[in-house]
Protein backbone atom coordinates (compact mmCIF):
# COMPACT_ATOMS: atom_id res chain seq x y z
CA UNK A 1 0.00 0.00 0.00
CA UNK A 2 2.60 2.55 1.04
CA UNK A 3 4.83 1.95 -1.97
CA UNK A 4 1.83 2.31 -4.26
CA UNK A 5 0.83 5.63 -2.72
CA UNK A 6 4.39 6.85 -2.94
CA UNK A 7 4.58 5.80 -6.57
CA UNK A 8 1.38 7.66 -7.43
CA UNK A 9 2.46 10.73 -5.47
CA UNK A 10 5.83 10.86 -7.23
CA UNK A 11 4.20 10.66 -10.64
CA UNK A 12 1.61 13.32 -9.87
CA UNK A 13 4.29 15.65 -8.47
CA UNK A 14 6.57 15.16 -11.48
CA UNK A 15 3.76 15.73 -13.97
CA UNK A 16 2.49 18.75 -12.05
CA UNK A 17 5.87 20.48 -11.92
CA UNK A 18 6.63 19.88 -15.58
CA UNK A 19 3.16 20.95 -16.69
CA UNK A 20 3.03 24.06 -14.47
CA UNK A 21 6.46 25.39 -15.37
CA UNK A 22 6.07 24.34 -19.00
CA UNK A 23 2.72 26.15 -19.24
CA UNK A 24 4.11 29.39 -17.80
CA UNK A 25 5.93 31.92 -19.96
CA UNK A 26 9.65 31.51 -19.30
CA UNK A 27 10.09 34.74 -17.32
CA UNK A 28 7.17 33.92 -15.06
CA UNK A 29 8.40 30.33 -14.67
CA UNK A 30 11.82 31.55 -13.56
CA UNK A 31 10.21 33.78 -10.94
CA UNK A 32 8.14 30.88 -9.67
CA UNK A 33 11.23 28.67 -9.62
CA UNK A 34 13.03 31.18 -7.39
CA UNK A 35 10.19 30.85 -4.90
CA UNK A 36 10.33 27.06 -5.16
CA UNK A 37 14.11 27.04 -4.68
CA UNK A 38 13.78 29.28 -1.60
CA UNK A 39 11.27 26.83 -0.14
CA UNK A 40 13.54 23.94 -1.05
CA UNK A 41 16.46 25.53 0.75
CA UNK A 42 14.32 26.01 3.84
CA UNK A 43 12.61 22.62 3.86
CA UNK A 44 15.24 20.19 2.52
CA UNK A 45 17.19 19.90 5.75
CA UNK A 46 19.25 16.82 4.86
CA UNK A 47 20.30 18.23 1.49
CA UNK A 48 21.06 21.62 3.02
CA UNK A 49 23.21 20.05 5.72
CA UNK A 50 25.06 17.92 3.15
CA UNK A 51 25.75 20.99 1.05
CA UNK A 52 27.08 23.00 3.96
CA UNK A 53 29.24 20.08 5.03
CA UNK A 54 30.67 19.75 1.52
CA UNK A 55 31.47 23.44 1.33
CA UNK A 56 33.13 23.50 4.75
CA UNK A 57 35.32 20.52 3.78
CA UNK A 58 36.34 21.72 0.34
CA UNK A 59 36.57 25.48 0.88
CA UNK A 60 37.58 25.92 4.52
CA UNK A 61 38.51 29.54 3.94
CA UNK A 62 34.88 30.55 3.35
CA UNK A 63 32.78 32.04 6.11
CA UNK A 64 29.49 30.43 7.10
CA UNK A 65 27.69 33.31 5.39
CA UNK A 66 29.59 32.72 2.15
CA UNK A 67 28.86 28.98 2.28
CA UNK A 68 25.17 29.65 2.78
CA UNK A 69 25.15 32.11 -0.11
CA UNK A 70 26.69 29.54 -2.47
CA UNK A 71 24.24 26.90 -1.32
CA UNK A 72 21.26 29.21 -1.85
CA UNK A 73 22.53 29.81 -5.38
CA UNK A 74 22.85 26.04 -5.83
CA UNK A 75 19.13 25.68 -5.07
CA UNK A 76 18.40 28.55 -7.48
CA UNK A 77 20.38 26.69 -10.12
CA UNK A 78 18.20 23.61 -9.58
CA UNK A 79 15.14 25.79 -10.09
CA UNK A 80 16.62 27.10 -13.33
CA UNK A 81 17.26 23.51 -14.44
CA UNK A 82 13.65 22.56 -13.74
CA UNK A 83 12.31 25.45 -15.81
CA UNK A 84 14.63 24.67 -18.72
CA UNK A 85 13.70 20.99 -18.61
CA UNK A 86 9.98 21.73 -18.59
CA UNK A 87 10.40 23.87 -21.73
CA UNK A 88 12.23 21.23 -23.78
CA UNK A 89 9.17 20.74 -26.04
CA UNK A 90 9.42 24.41 -27.05
CA UNK A 91 13.02 24.22 -28.27
CA UNK A 92 13.88 23.75 -31.93
CA UNK A 93 16.71 24.61 -34.37
CA UNK A 94 15.26 28.05 -35.07
CA UNK A 95 15.17 29.27 -31.46
CA UNK A 96 17.82 27.30 -29.56
CA UNK A 97 20.41 30.07 -29.99
CA UNK A 98 18.15 32.38 -27.96
CA UNK A 99 18.92 30.22 -24.92
CA UNK A 100 22.14 28.27 -25.55
CA UNK A 101 25.23 29.39 -27.47
CA UNK A 102 28.32 27.36 -28.31
CA UNK A 103 31.78 28.15 -27.00
CA UNK A 104 34.64 26.05 -28.32
CA UNK A 105 32.62 24.06 -30.83
CA UNK A 106 35.79 23.56 -32.86
CA UNK A 107 37.08 21.34 -30.04
CA UNK A 108 34.11 19.02 -30.45
CA UNK A 109 34.64 19.01 -34.21
CA UNK A 110 38.27 17.98 -33.67
CA UNK A 111 37.16 15.07 -31.51
CA UNK A 112 34.75 13.90 -34.19
CA UNK A 113 37.41 14.33 -36.89
CA UNK A 114 39.67 11.82 -35.11
CA UNK A 115 37.09 9.15 -35.90
CA UNK A 116 37.19 7.10 -32.69
CA UNK A 117 34.22 8.57 -30.91
CA UNK A 118 33.86 11.35 -28.37
CA UNK A 119 33.45 11.02 -24.61
CA UNK A 120 32.06 14.12 -22.93
CA UNK A 121 33.60 14.56 -19.50
CA UNK A 122 30.93 16.40 -17.54
CA UNK A 123 29.02 16.58 -14.28
CA UNK A 124 25.95 17.91 -12.48
CA UNK A 125 26.85 21.47 -13.34
CA UNK A 126 24.60 24.30 -14.47
CA UNK A 127 21.41 23.13 -16.19
CA UNK A 128 23.10 19.84 -17.09
CA UNK A 129 20.00 18.26 -18.67
CA UNK A 130 19.92 21.12 -21.17
CA UNK A 131 23.55 20.51 -22.14
CA UNK A 132 23.03 17.30 -24.11
CA UNK A 133 19.54 18.35 -25.20
CA UNK A 134 20.74 21.61 -26.76
CA UNK A 135 23.56 19.76 -28.49
CA UNK A 136 20.98 17.46 -30.09
CA UNK A 137 18.75 20.36 -31.17
CA UNK A 138 21.78 21.93 -32.83
CA UNK A 139 22.01 18.74 -34.89
CA UNK A 140 24.39 16.56 -32.88
CA UNK A 141 22.39 13.85 -31.09
CA UNK A 142 24.36 11.72 -28.68
CA UNK A 143 24.16 8.88 -26.21
CA UNK A 144 24.04 9.59 -22.48
CA UNK A 145 24.49 7.23 -19.56
CA UNK A 146 21.64 7.24 -17.05
CA UNK A 147 20.46 5.38 -14.00
CA UNK A 148 16.79 4.56 -14.46
CA UNK A 149 14.41 6.23 -12.01
CA UNK A 150 12.86 3.64 -9.68
CA UNK A 151 9.31 4.80 -10.44
CA UNK A 152 8.63 3.48 -13.99
CA UNK A 153 5.99 6.10 -14.80
CA UNK A 154 8.27 8.95 -13.76
CA UNK A 155 11.09 7.28 -15.73
CA UNK A 156 8.97 7.21 -18.91
CA UNK A 157 7.97 10.83 -18.42
CA UNK A 158 11.51 12.11 -17.87
CA UNK A 159 12.98 9.93 -20.62
CA UNK A 160 10.36 11.24 -23.02
CA UNK A 161 11.56 14.80 -22.46
CA UNK A 162 15.25 13.87 -22.63
CA UNK A 163 14.94 12.17 -26.00
CA UNK A 164 12.82 14.77 -27.83
CA UNK A 165 15.87 16.03 -29.74
CA UNK A 166 17.12 12.61 -30.82
CA UNK A 167 19.40 11.72 -27.90
CA UNK A 168 19.33 8.10 -26.75
CA UNK A 169 19.85 6.84 -23.20
CA UNK A 170 22.36 4.14 -22.34
CA UNK A 171 20.99 2.01 -19.50
CA UNK A 172 23.47 0.94 -16.86
CA UNK A 173 22.77 -2.76 -17.29
CA UNK A 174 23.93 -2.60 -20.94
CA UNK A 175 26.33 0.33 -20.59
CA UNK A 176 29.65 -1.28 -21.54
CA UNK A 177 28.35 -2.93 -24.70
CA UNK A 178 26.37 0.09 -25.87
CA UNK A 179 29.14 2.61 -25.16
CA UNK A 180 31.75 0.55 -27.00
CA UNK A 181 29.42 0.18 -29.97
CA UNK A 182 28.71 3.91 -30.07
CA UNK A 183 32.38 4.89 -29.89
CA UNK A 184 33.32 2.42 -32.62
CA UNK A 185 30.68 4.16 -34.77
CA UNK A 186 32.33 7.52 -34.00
CA UNK A 187 29.35 8.63 -31.94
CA UNK A 188 29.33 10.85 -28.86
CA UNK A 189 28.66 9.60 -25.33
CA UNK A 190 28.13 11.80 -22.29
CA UNK A 191 29.06 10.55 -18.82
CA UNK A 192 28.35 12.41 -15.59
CA UNK A 193 31.27 11.41 -13.39
CA UNK A 194 30.94 13.65 -10.35
CA UNK A 195 28.76 11.46 -8.14
CA UNK A 196 29.76 9.12 -5.35
CA UNK A 197 30.04 5.46 -6.26
CA UNK A 198 30.38 2.32 -4.18
CA UNK A 199 33.84 1.11 -3.28
CA UNK A 200 33.57 -1.99 -5.47
CA UNK A 201 32.77 0.00 -8.63
CA UNK A 202 35.06 3.00 -8.27
CA UNK A 203 38.59 4.18 -7.68
CA UNK A 204 39.63 6.74 -5.09
CA UNK A 205 40.79 9.91 -6.81
CA UNK A 206 41.19 13.26 -5.08
CA UNK A 207 38.43 15.80 -5.58
CA UNK A 208 39.13 19.07 -3.79
CA UNK A 209 41.99 17.29 -2.06
CA UNK A 210 39.76 14.62 -0.54
CA UNK A 211 39.78 11.02 -1.83
CA UNK A 212 36.48 10.50 -3.64
CA UNK A 213 35.07 7.20 -4.91
CA UNK A 214 34.88 7.92 -8.64
CA UNK A 215 33.70 5.95 -11.64
CA UNK A 216 36.66 4.87 -13.81
CA UNK A 217 34.35 4.57 -16.83
CA UNK A 218 35.61 7.57 -18.81
CA UNK A 219 39.24 6.57 -18.42
CA UNK A 220 38.53 2.90 -19.11
CA UNK A 221 36.62 3.50 -22.33
CA UNK A 222 39.01 6.17 -23.58
CA UNK A 223 42.06 3.99 -23.06
CA UNK A 224 40.38 1.00 -24.67
CA UNK A 225 39.03 2.77 -27.76
CA UNK A 226 41.17 5.87 -28.26
CA UNK A 227 38.06 8.06 -28.06
CA UNK A 228 38.61 11.78 -27.59
CA UNK A 229 37.83 12.95 -24.05
CA UNK A 230 36.38 16.46 -24.22
CA UNK A 231 35.31 18.40 -21.11
CA UNK A 232 31.86 19.82 -21.85
CA UNK A 233 29.90 22.04 -19.47
CA UNK A 234 26.80 24.21 -19.70
CA UNK A 235 27.55 27.49 -17.93
CA UNK A 236 24.88 30.02 -17.06
CA UNK A 237 26.05 33.51 -18.12
CA UNK A 238 24.24 36.14 -16.09
CA UNK A 239 25.42 38.93 -18.39
CA UNK A 240 24.24 37.24 -21.58
CA UNK A 241 21.19 35.77 -19.87
CA UNK A 242 22.00 32.63 -21.82
CA UNK A 243 23.75 29.32 -21.26
CA UNK A 244 27.19 28.82 -22.80
CA UNK A 245 27.79 25.25 -23.96
CA UNK A 246 31.55 25.18 -23.54
CA UNK A 247 33.90 22.53 -24.92
CA UNK A 248 37.59 22.27 -24.03
CA UNK A 249 40.17 20.77 -26.39
CA UNK A 250 40.50 16.96 -26.21
CA UNK A 251 42.54 15.94 -23.18
CA UNK A 252 45.90 14.24 -23.60
CA UNK A 253 45.57 10.86 -21.91
CA UNK A 254 48.22 9.51 -19.56
CA UNK A 255 49.47 6.21 -20.99
CA UNK A 256 52.31 4.43 -19.19
CA UNK A 257 51.47 0.93 -20.39
CA UNK A 258 50.16 -0.14 -16.99
CA UNK A 259 46.36 -0.18 -17.42
CA UNK A 260 45.54 -0.01 -13.69
CA UNK A 261 47.86 2.94 -13.16
CA UNK A 262 46.62 4.68 -16.30
CA UNK A 263 42.97 4.39 -15.26
CA UNK A 264 43.71 5.85 -11.84
CA UNK A 265 45.92 8.68 -13.09
CA UNK A 266 43.51 9.72 -15.83
CA UNK A 267 40.58 9.62 -13.41
CA UNK A 268 42.57 11.90 -11.12
CA UNK A 269 43.14 14.25 -14.04
CA UNK A 270 39.44 14.22 -14.92
CA UNK A 271 38.46 15.01 -11.33
CA UNK A 272 40.86 17.96 -11.41
CA UNK A 273 39.17 19.27 -14.55
CA UNK A 274 35.78 19.03 -12.83
CA UNK A 275 37.15 20.69 -9.72
CA UNK A 276 38.48 23.64 -11.72
CA UNK A 277 35.05 24.27 -13.21
CA UNK A 278 33.38 24.07 -9.81
CA UNK A 279 35.91 26.47 -8.30
CA UNK A 280 35.25 29.01 -11.05
CA UNK A 281 31.46 28.83 -10.68
CA UNK A 282 30.69 27.18 -7.32
CA UNK A 283 27.08 28.34 -7.40
CA UNK A 284 26.39 26.09 -10.42
CA UNK A 285 27.46 22.73 -8.98
CA UNK A 286 25.26 20.22 -7.14
CA UNK A 287 26.66 20.68 -3.62
CA UNK A 288 23.76 18.87 -1.96
CA UNK A 289 24.99 15.46 -3.18
CA UNK A 290 27.04 13.51 -0.60
CA UNK A 291 30.00 13.27 -2.95
CA UNK A 292 32.44 11.87 -0.38
CA UNK A 293 30.10 9.34 1.25
CA UNK A 294 32.13 6.22 0.34
CA UNK A 295 35.41 6.17 2.23
CA UNK A 296 38.59 4.12 1.84
CA UNK A 297 38.75 1.11 4.14
CA UNK A 298 39.39 2.19 7.70
CA UNK A 299 38.39 5.85 7.24
CA UNK A 300 35.61 7.34 9.34
CA UNK A 301 32.41 8.60 7.64
CA UNK A 302 32.39 12.26 6.63
CA UNK A 303 28.62 12.69 6.93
Amino acid sequence: MKSGVKSAAEYVAAVALLRIFGWMPRKLAFRAARIASWLGFRLAKRQRNSGLRNLSMTMPGLSSTECESILRACFDNLGRLLVEFSHFPDLNPSNISNYVVYEGFENFSEGVRRGKGVLFLTGHFGAWELSSFAHSIYGHPMKFVVREIDNPRVERLISGYRTLGGNAPVRRQNASRDILKALRNNETVGILMDQNTVREEGVFADFFGIPAATTPAVATFALRTGAAVIPGFLIWDETLQKHRLHFDPPLELIQTGDRTTDILENTRMFNKVLENYVRKSPDQWLWIHRRWKTRPVGEAPLY
